[in-house]
């Protein structure tokens, strides 16, 4: 009896820390569920947008390097034209 008695408290904790493990991978995989759809993203429209953004602070330099990436990386998607179109603007200037 003494036994059980002693080991009764180690069953709640052991409850307890089962249901706080079962709320952290429920939370975790909320977290990857938000996450996840953000890393597949275009990433050509992140790199251009990324470049216009450097643009804006006159870091022209950083910019020409990340359209002429969309055009090496990604030469089949829309952004690929904006690119060199922002490239020839820029060196016109």
């Amino acid at each position: 009896m003494v036994y059980l008695s002693m080991q009764f408290p180690l069953l709640i904790l052991h409850a307890r820390l089962e249901n706080k493990m079962k709320y952290f991978i429920l939370i975790f995989l909320l977290i990857l569920t938000f996450i996840l759809p953000g890393c597949s993203g275009d990433r050509a429209a992140e790199l251009y947008d990324t470049a216009k953004f450097e643009e804006l602070q006159n870091n022209r330099e950083h910019a020409l390097k990340l359209y002429k990436e969309i055009i090496v990386k990604y030469p089949d998607s829309a952004y690929a034209v904006k690119a060199g179109e922002r490239i020839s603007q820029l060196r016109q200037k």
